[in-house]
């Protein structure tokens, strides 16, 4: 993997988290193993096919009396010329095997694939033959596994989507057309309404740019230093009405004297939007959120956690909270906002993480690191 392609700069779009130039792959050797054993193997059936012809023409050749033999050789030269043959003829009957056995597999993937290629996602091969074919079965699976499950999800996208849409061209298309007929007076609280509603669909298609730049590599920081004490003050500050209404607490605790970071303020605001606005979604009347930020244990991180006293996630739905349009049975939005987090903290060099027991709340911690 050295080679002339990659003895250019680090690309600005490769994660930072990343080696340059990125390591040979663990499938390679795996791939050169299989082939100098397949290579051994048709060298060896060659070789075998051709010593077994010359033995058999040359006991035809014997027994025709068109080969001079020497003088009392021809009684125990015609038996070791049998058994030659006949061991000649075990290993190829053994070589055809292990062809048959390694072809097998091979073609089960290629009648696979051919379904796959059709659209059929649900097609799946047995692991069997060499180690290396079992290997390229298991991959072959896991690789159509995704994509059913991607196939899945761009469907419940697409009907999500369109439902999510739906409703707010709805009630805007609804409130217009009484305003015109003059149903409505054109009044601050129909034309609020209409407002209302395209923030709603200007958010959900700015949660699917962002998204679809940070999982391109596309997506460009203009990292600065940001004091994110500040940052997360003025966050949460902003969400104090909505917190007010829900009869929510809604507080932050920032240790003094953090350091500033190289960060991008308009995207890590963006992810403590989307973290505690998700927290204030299914934090109950009466509860309280709360947001801390502090240094990590080595000096190299910042931790921030927002804190809620909801219902917490069901445990099979915890690994699943930060996929692109994942939604657990309760989940009442489009399954982005975590995903968007998680994009946005990966790429500025960091790490988030969920933790919640069902009925006891949850905390989300992402860690950012401190330039030197």
């Amino acid at each position: 993997m050295s080679g002339p392609h990659f003895r250019r700069e680090r690309p600005p779009w490769w994660p930072t988290t990343e080696p340059w130039p990125p390591a040979a792959p663990p499938w390679r050797a795996a791939r050169g193993r299989f082939f100098r054993r397949m290579g051994c193997l048709f060298g060896l059936f060659f070789f075998l096919s051709v010593a077994a012809c010359v033995v058999l023409f040359w006991l035809i050749g014997a027994a025709l009396g068109l080969v001079v033999m020497p003088a009392g050789a021809f009684p125990w030269i015609q038996p070791v010329g049998i058994i030659a043959l006949m061991i000649g003829a075990g290993v190829l009957v053994f070589a055809g095997r292990a062809l048959r056995y390694t072809a097998a597999p091979i073609g089960d993937m290629m009648d696979a694939a051919r379904r796959v290629a059709d659209g059929d996602y649900s097609a799946r091969v047995r692991e069997r033959g060499p180690r290396e074919v079992r290997s390229l079965a298991r991959a072959f699976n896991s690789m159509a596994k995704r994509l059913q499950v991607t196939d899945e999800q761009r469907r419940n996208l697409l009907a999500d989507v369109t439902h999510e849409l739906r409703t707010p061209l709805t009630v805007i298309q609804g409130n217009l057309e009484g305003l015109i007929d003059g149903v409505y007076p054109a009044d601050e609280a129909h034309l609020k309404s209409i407002l209302d509603e395209t923030r709603i669909l200007s958010r959900l298609v700015d949660d699917l740019r962002t998204l679809a730049l940070a999982e391109s590599g596309a997506l460009v920081l203009q990292k600065e230093p940001t004091d994110l004490t500040t940052l997360v003050n003025d966050t949460v500050s902003s969400f104090r009405g909505q917190a007010d209404a829900a009869s929510v607490a809604l507080s932050a605790e920032c240790a003094p004297d953090l350091p500033l970071l190289d960060v991008d303020p308009a995207r890590m605001r963006e992810v403590l939007a989307n973290l505690i606005a998700n927290a204030l979604r299914y934090t109950p009347h009466g509860g309280a959120i709360h947001v801390r930020c502090s240094p990590g244990h080595d000096g190299k991180q910042v931790i921030v956690a927002v804190e809620d006293t909801g219902a917490g996630i069901a445990a099979d739905d915890l690994p699943h909270v930060f996929d692109r349009f994942y939604r657990a049975r309760d989940s009442h939005g489009m399954g982005l906002g975590l995903a968007i987090a998680k994009n946005l903290v990966t790429a500025h060099g960091g790490e988030i993480r969920a933790e919640s027991k069902s009925g006891q709340g949850t905390t989300i911690h992402f860690s950012l690191p401190v330039t030197e």
